[in-house]
């Protein structure tokens, strides 16, 4: 079966630190996150992926690969210029053929099932179904108002605090027959939730909604939902599939008097000075070097970071390679490397 992982945009919303690192290799975890959708689209039977590239591209093709070591066929799509969610698969459309087919984005991580909305897509008779669930705050999602057999009704993108008309968000996760390549122009800028959804809406067609609500789902493309989201899988609160979530590597190096409480999770090669305390949930990537007396508090920090002596640090995300300075704080901030 194939599958698309939407890939190519920019990822603003965590700059600084996808300035240096797109996207699909935000860590969490440790793991890049397009390697645990990898891992979760193949689970469902999905083992051709295909997935659209723009920007530093180079460095996801040498971190995925060809997909042989996740037992998948990967296929890169290249896009000089953005071409949105709807247009990045269309260029695929001689990919996908005459088979349903799943599109993920990027940003999602979850243990929605596929298997249920496929089966619940196919007994619509749908031309497109999105994986819904209930969000408590949803004016970053599209929202999705659905009858009693689940046919889209209303849909609303990224409605402003109050105006919403249901708490249903679109989670980004699609399956498509290939009739949906009709409804978008070739060559072109589009994008589904903006575009191609509301026409579908608006035109009555088999369009629906699979409620996944207990499914668990986040999109980490803000920091604030990174966070939550890096936090959940350390305290246990969600699972991935061959992933650790807490604990300490064997190959790091713990220095005197090291105190580490709460849910932490400490990465290969990590290196941890004298006197270091550590509270979680935090996350110490691979490589990480933390200095003697330096306090982490419910933070992050990608591989090759650095902390200096004395340093602090509460609620905060540091980069891959970026370093803090010496006795400095860090409460609430995000920081890294420009490139």
């Amino acid at each position: 079966m194939k599958a698309m992982i939407l890939a190519g945009g920019l990822s603003t919303r965590l700059y600084p630190l996808t300035k240096q690192v797109p996207k699909p290799l935000v860590p969490v975890a440790g793991v890049p996150n397009a390697v645990h959708l990898i891992r979760y689209l193949q689970s469902f039977g999905f083992d051709e992926i295909a997935i659209n590239l723009h920007y530093l591209s180079e460095a996801i093709v040498e971190a995925l690969g060809d997909g042989s070591r996740f037992d998948v066929r990967l296929e890169y799509s290249y896009e000089p210029e953005l071409l949105g969610s709807a247009g990045g698969v269309k260029k695929l459309e001689a990919f996908f053929g005459e088979g349903t087919f799943v599109v993920v984005g990027c940003d999602d991580l979850t243990d929605l099932p596929l298997d249920r909305l496929l089966a619940f897509h196919r007994d619509r008779g749908a031309v497109a179904t999105i994986g819904l669930v209930e969000c408590d705050e949803v004016d970053q999602y599209g929202v999705v108002v659905v009858d009693d057999r689940g046919k889209i009704v209303g849909f609303q993108e990224k409605p402003p605090k109050g105006t919403e008309r249901s708490k249903l968000a679109n989670t980004g996760i699609y399956a498509f027959e290939p009739a949906i390549f009709e409804r978008i122009p070739a060559a072109t800028f589009c994008d589904f939730g903006k575009q191609v959804f509301p026409a579908l809406q608006e035109a009555a067609a088999p369009f629906y909604g699979y409620d996944a609500r207990g499914a668990y789902w986040a999109d980490i493309g803000t920091p604030g939902e990174y966070r939550r989201a890096s936090y959940d899988v350390v305290r246990g609160a969600f699972a991935i599939p061959d992933t650790r979530g807490s604990g300490v590597d064997s190959t790091a190096v713990l220095g005197d008097g090291v105190r580490i409480e709460g849910p932490v999770w400490v990465g290969a090669r990590a290196r941890i000075g004298d006197g270091v305390a550590i509270a979680g949930p935090s996350v110490i990537g691979d490589d990480v070097l933390l200095e003697p007396n330096c306090r982490i508090e419910r933070s992050i920090l990608w591989e090759g970071a650095i902390v200096g002596t004395g340093a602090a640090l509460r609620d905060s995300i540091a980069g891959k390679g970026y370093r803090v300075e010496p006795n400095a704080t860090l409460d609430g901030g995000v920081v890294a490397n420009d490139a």
